[in-house]
């Protein structure tokens, strides 16, 4: 398959690297330094489980070289889309797959706006370097009608898994690709609210029952907002939540977070803000994801000035 990565950091140019590695046709969609050194020495990847390695694979600042291929990988943070996501229309064919590993449940729509006429393909990426995907069911039913059932796996997400399980990326197709998206939003929203608004790793505020109360609430507030759009979390979601903040390190540090502390811009917009946009929506209150929203708003485009 021939596939094109926009937005080669970390997310998008290590499954990119481990796509090329495999054989498949990839490139990349970078600017500046970083477009250099790809075209230079290649791309570069250190890993301590699983090994360093560098891919040669061509690299381009601009889509229209490029032309149409068969799956345009997203992976630019969801501020940059104004900007980046005109670029996917080069690289769009009739046949082609957008796969979008964006945070947040907006995305798919974004790319739909931008460059789709018919369904895409939504990717949720976790911090074991999966990827969990399929087709958006709200988005619409032409590939569903295609596939003649809502609850089978379509044909081209099977395929698109083939081709990324034999690159060694662990992956996991699904029929809809929805409850996986508000399964990981529920959390990821909490987080990386909890974790920038107060400036601390997981385990300076974790410690605190009633943060922990408050993190839960958060995170039934976002469940709220799923049922409202009518997407049912998966019914064990709490329990593996629970589980998994049970046993997370204590100095994990949300992405939020780190950009905050580099200076960057944040994704609150894609975060806190589209929730407490579909809230008011569908007229759910949501006190604990507003609150963090109004801490971290000011801070969006970097540090204050």
């Amino acid at each position: 398959m021939r596939f094109a990565i926009l937005g080669s950091g970390a997310v998008g140019g290590y499954f990119g690297a481990k796509l090329a590695r495999s054989g498949q046709d990839v490139t990349f969609i970078a600017r500046g330094a970083h477009l250099e050194a790809i075209r230079s020495r290649g791309l570069a990847i250190q890993s301590a489980k699983l090994g360093d390695f560098v891919v040669r694979a061509p690299a381009e600042s601009d889509t229209a070289k490029i032309g149409r291929v068969d799956v345009a990988i997203v992976s630019v943070k969801a501020y940059d889309n104004a900007t980046a996501l005109p670029m996917l229309k080069p690289l769009i064919g009739p046949e082609t797959v957008v796969l979008t590993l964006q945070n947040g449940v907006d995305s798919v729509d974004d790319c739909a706006a931008t460059a789709l006429e018919g369904p895409g393909l939504i990717v949720q990426t976790g911090v074991h370097r999966s990827i969990i995907f399929g087709e958006v069911v709200g988005l619409s039913d032409v590939a569903l009608a295609k596939s003649g059932d809502r609850a089978r796996i379509t044909p081209r997400v099977q395929a698109i898994a083939d081709v990324l399980a034999a690159a060694d990326i662990e992956v996991t197709p699904v029929a809809d690709a929805r409850v996986p998206i508000w399964d990981k939003f529920v959390y990821l929203a909490a987080f990386a609210g909890f974790t920038g608004a107060s400036r601390l790793a997981i385990g300076h505020i974790w410690k605190h029952p009633h943060v922990r109360e408050m993190f839960y609430a958060c995170c039934r507030e976002i469940a709220a907002i799923a049922k409202a759009e009518g997407v049912t979390i998966s019914p064990n979601r709490f329990g593996t939540l629970e589980e998994y903040m049970t046993n997370i390190p204590p100095t994990t540090r949300s992405s939020l977070l780190i950009d905050l502390e580099q200076g960057k811009r944040i994704e609150v917009e894609a975060l806190q803000g589209a929730a407490i946009r579909r809230a008011a929506k569908h007229g759910v209150p949501v006190p604990i994801v507003a609150t963090l929203y109004a801490l971290l708003k000011p801070h969006e485009g970097g540090p204050a000035k």
